[in-house]
């Protein structure tokens, strides 16, 4: 067991605190918004840190899960940063979906005060998270992984280490390319099905035991069918997740083609004041066409 100090308390950091503290580790948290860190404290015990540096002062691990690059510099190198407060042989572990330029950035910072960094981005969602199930993919040294892995264990199905630092992040940009094309398939298929007359649920029923199946299509395509989008991993986030993928793109000399026109239909929804719905919801973009 370890001391372990767990930064950013949203949908995804919270269950994942939540799953440490029952395994047994000793769990310091903090959250932008104390209320919230002071609510997961009278759920699962554990310590509060008012800020990043106090509660990772005499952490083993410090793990982190916030919103973006600048939320993940605030939190790492800020005033009141955690880098400030750990000792050196200590491993920051960040499963934030951010850039793999500010990891490299944050890794390089980290490598100069004698700390280990992991870039563990997670895919699987707030269920994963909460059914301690999620998929997590890493970059950074063979070493500090192999002392993380052990503590990533509580919340994870699957975790490997993919390469150096920034190979995590590339992993789930290649994860976010793929989700993006599946969802617009499906929203076609199922509204293509509408339009035909057919039902669509008899219909999913076939088609997702063959080449078609997807996580998608088994989980997403009932509330499609519903419409009803007030769940799931949001648009608005999707979105930054996009942005990075393209941008990333860019400075390789990948071509994307797909992924900037689905990018471009989340910015049709996000106009359509769905940036809170789930992913799922580009269908309802294609229904907007038939006056629903």
């Amino acid at each position: 067991m370890a001391k372990v100090t767990f930064l950013g308390l949203g949908v995804m950091g919270a269950p994942m605190a939540g799953h440490l503290a029952k395994a047994g580790h000793a769990v310091t948290v903090y959250n932008r918004t104390t209320a919230r860190a002071e609510a997961w404290v009278a759920a699962h015990g554990g310590t509060l840190g008012r800020t990043p540096a106090e509660a990772a002062a005499g952490a083993e691990f410090v793990m982190a899960c916030v919103g973006n690059d600048d939320d993940l510099r605030a939190v790492c190198t800020g005033p009141e940063g955690a880098f400030g407060a750990m000792a050196r042989g200590t491993v920051f572990v960040d499963h934030t979906t951010v850039s793999a330029r500010v990891t490299r950035e944050l890794h390089a910072q980290a490598a100069g005060a004698g700390i280990g960094f992991v870039d563990a981005p997670v895919s699987g969602g707030q269920a994963g998270a909460e059914n301690g199930v999620l998929s997590i993919m890493c970059g950074g040294s063979a070493t500090d992984y192999a002392r993380a892995e052990p503590v990533m264990a509580a919340y994870a199905r699957v975790c490997r280490l993919l390469g150096d630092s920034g190979a995590g992040q590339i992993a789930k940009m290649m994860n976010q390319i793929a989700i993006a094309g599946l969802v617009q398939g499906l929203s076609e298929a199922l509204h293509f099905g509408e339009k035909a007359g057919m039902d669509g649920r008899a219909v999913i029923e076939v088609i997702s035991q063959g080449a078609a199946g997807s996580w998608q299509m088994a989980n997403r395509h009932e509330t499609m069918l519903d419409d009803h989008f007030d769940h799931g991993f949001a648009v608005d986030w999707m979105r930054k997740d996009l942005g990075i993928c393209l941008q990333a793109a860019d400075e390789v000399g990948a071509a994307l083609p797909v992924t900037a026109l689905v990018d471009q239909f989340y910015k049709e929804v996000q106009a359509m004041g769905g940036g809170r719905w789930d992913t799922s919801s580009l269908i309802r973009r294609l229904r907007r066409f038939d006056g629903r």
